[in-house]
């Protein structure tokens, strides 16, 4: 493939002619519906020839702006640049689309290769002396234009882009930065690569019945066809979550939960070719490195510096916060679920983490007699989808027709058109529902082409994804959710909605094109709806018999929401303390990665410790996508969540009023303004904890808990 790629390249210009007809990925337009990917044409030896091409054109272009004849202007040097580069990222968002969703060994092969030839092309842009001479010249003098709010944010993000990644440096750090950036970028690939083949190889086949005890009919079901596709006799289980989760929640065999948790936190760190203990090792000191490069203590406060925290300090400040008013609620609940564990077995229980979804499920259903195998026949994937789509025509009043003209990467995927109320052409919209040994593990929105206005003022319309990796349908029954499973849904499609009501004239701007730590805010307050009694009567019925939901069970779904809240709220505050201390490192690390682990996140961690299990090297958010730095950004998103829910509470859950505010000031400003500004348009006042400690229930403690123990 590499050979074939150069071979191409060194042709005649009339052979390269020739070269981009035969390639889908280079015509100028794609002839399908919306001007959408022609995925059905795409083959993989397309993909280097158009990245290369992408390339070449951009640095022509760059060039071009770089050595421009006339005096820098914010139209001849700001706009121009923002505008570069539409071909390259054309096919290298096609690119990280298919190989996220649908990768097999080529593409992970093709990325290793085009990796390093986008980020030479990145380093080539921003530490261009001459461009970004001009574009200092032009944010120098910003005070003397006459700049819209947008332009104005514009001039400053691509001024701040530019000096994030070395522009401001000497000569000898412009070298170091390019070449710690390029080793960079593939330590992210390989580690998220080793995750997905480590996951993928683990297979538990049971062949006993005896070992599938506990287990409802609907997992037994899922397993068994599991294994057919595999040509396997027996019960599969697998770690994609479809598979994990239900077996956790339900297997009465102690052993084997074990034996699956275990296997699901090697993931990385088993001491083979798919170790990434290395790697994390390497990234963290390359991006200590970096940040001291450019006058920064940390990584972390490199990061920030942009993000409405502003500085580490202000996340450990809120994590500290969280873990204040939570961590006694989680330590009661620790304890109560133990002494119910005890109760069922007539013996003390040493609790571990994979007796933990066990036995909170049972306590769960005795408590509010609910549980996910008595919803899940409520939760038919089709009607969910409609259920969702329904909600956003009521908030928006935008519709969704499915459209199977418009070209897909694999055949489970669902493409639609998106109107507005007023019948204009807003998005297309692509679901990806289950999961597939190329795809990535837990679920995504993917902005495969950002909302954009070009020179003429024609408005490019956005295309977005929302993957996931929902339960299958089997041979008798549809795909039918659990509750977590429409929460992803809601969540996920909140990011797509962020996306689709872009209205902005720059595409680095546009939809989910924000700050970390708001862009969870319009994900996360769509799963509020899930716990409201009006929606799920609506969105809930019966997969074979079409009867809604009943009341009784609605009910208890919604006083079940808080359930647990404390342990949830401690794990994610651990997530984030964990993320935070890699990256507020002052020195290189050579140490044990175990170790380090257990000391960063252990204050908030409630279950005891298990010896060989290790997170961080299977973290992909932090290691390889974009959150390093940046996971505390869920829980600070979920204060704003919570606080601006509470509008629609007062209002009314489906006020359009209220939902035309929160569309107006947030989901289509994208990164024209910044986040707490648009923030405040929306809600009058800055954010408070109070209504996310109302919606959980919470009160701080008026007395220390009794800790678990630790071993």
């Amino acid at each position: 493939m590499k050979l074939f790629a150069t071979f191409l390249f060194t042709l005649s210009f009339f052979s390269m002619n020739m070269t981009h007809a035969a390639n889908p990925l280079l015509g100028r337009t794609y002839g399908t519906p919306r001007e959408t990917y022609p995925f059905d044409k795409i083959k993989h030896a397309h993909y280097l020839p158009a990245v290369e091409e992408g390339i070449r054109q951009l640095e022509k272009e760059v060039a071009a702006i770089a050595n421009h004849p006339k005096p820098p202007t914010f139209e001849n040097t700001v706009v121009a640049l923002e505008r570069s580069g539409q071909l390259l990222h054309r096919v290298t968002a096609a690119f990280m689309a298919v190989l996220n969703a649908e990768a097999d060994d080529e593409m992970m092969n093709l990325s290793q290769e085009i990796s390093p030839r986008l980020s030479e092309c990145r380093n080539n842009i921003f530490l261009n002396e001459a461009l970004f001479a001009r574009v200092k010249a032009v944010y120098d003098r910003k005070a003397s234009l006459s700049l819209s709010v947008e332009d104005a944010r514009l001039l400053q993000q691509t001024y701040d882009e530019f000096a994030d990644n070395g522009a401001t440096l000497p000569p000898e750090g412009k070298e170091r930065f390019r070449q710690l950036s390029t080793e960079l970028s593939l330590l992210r690939l390989t580690f998220e690569q080793n995750v997905l083949k480590d996951k993928n190889r683990y297979e538990l086949l049971l062949t006993d019945e005896k070992d599938l005890a506990g287990l409802p009919e609907s997992v037994r079901e899922a397993a068994l066809q599991r294994g057919r596709e595999r040509e396997k006799t027996g019960w599969l289980f697998t770690l994609s979550e479809p598979s994990y989760v239900p077996f956790m929640q339900y297997a009465d065999n102690r052993s084997l939960r074990e034996q699956l948790y275990r296997a699901r936190q090697r993931i990385g760190n088993g001491g083979d070719a798919f170790d990434n203990r290395e790697n994390i090792r390497n990234i963290v000191r390359i991006r200590l490195e970096i940040a001291r490069l450019l006058g920064y203590r940390n990584y972390a406060e490199y990061e920030l510096k942009n993000k409405m925290a502003g500085k580490p300090e202000n996340v450990y400040r809120l994590l500290e916060q969280l873990l204040e008013a939570y961590r006694p609620v989680a330590v009661n609940e620790y304890h109560t679920l133990r002494g119910f564990a005890a109760g069922i077995e007539n013996r003390p229980v040493d609790l571990m983490p994979w007796d933990w979804s066990y036995y909170s499920e049972k306590l769960k259903n005795i408590c509010f007699r609910v549980d996910d195998e008595m919803t899940r026949p409520y939760f038919e994937l089709e009607r969910v989808t409609k259920g969702v789509f329904g909600l956003a025509t009521q908030l928006y009043g935008i519709t969704f027709r499915e459209n199977p003209k418009i070209p897909v990467y694999h055949q489970e995927v669902t493409p639609y058109e998106v109107f507005d109320a007023d019948g204009r052409f807003l998005a297309v919209l692509y679901t990806d529902f289950f999961p597939r040994r190329g795809k990535q593990s837990g679920a995504w929105m993917d902005g495969i082409r950002a909302q954009y206005r070009d020179a003429k003022g024609v408005d490019h319309r956005p295309h977005i994804a929302i993957v996931m990796n929902f339960t299958r349908p089997t041979e008798t029954k549809p795909s039918l959710l659990t509750y977590e499973e429409v929460n992803t849904f809601l969540h996920e499609f909140g990011h797509a909605l962020h996306g689709m009501l872009s209205e902005t004239t720059y595409g680095s701007l546009a939809g989910t094109n924000v700050e970390q730590d708001f862009v969870e805010l319009p994900s996360q307050i769509m799963e509020n709806w899930l716990d409201e009694e009006p929606f799920l009567d609506r969105i809930a019925a019966h997969y074979q018999t079409g009867e809604k939901i009943p009341a009784e069970l609605v009910r208890n779904l919604v006083d079940a929401s808080n359930f647990n809240t404390g342990y949830k709220c401690c794990r994610q505050v651990s997530f984030g303390l964990l993320d935070m201390a890699w990256h507020t490192l002052a020195e290189p690390f050579e140490g044990d990665v175990a170790e380090f682990e257990k000391n960063a996140w252990e204050r908030a961690v409630i279950l005891p410790s298990v010896p060989g299990t290790l997170m961080s090297s299977s973290f992909n958010h932090i290691f390889s996508g974009g959150y390093a730095a940046g996971y505390y950004g869920y829980k600070w998103a979920e204060v704003m969540d919570a606080d601006a829910f509470s509008v629609f509470k007062a209002n009314g859950i489906f006020d359009r009023g209220t939902a035309n505010a929160f569309r107006e000031h947030i989901l289509s400003k994208g990164n024209t303004e910044e986040p707490d500004v648009l923030y405040k348009r929306f809600r009058g006042r800055e954010p408070s904890i109070d209504a996310l400690l109302i919606r959980n229930g919470i009160k701080k403690p008026d007395a220390p808990r009794q800790e678990p123990e630790k071993r």
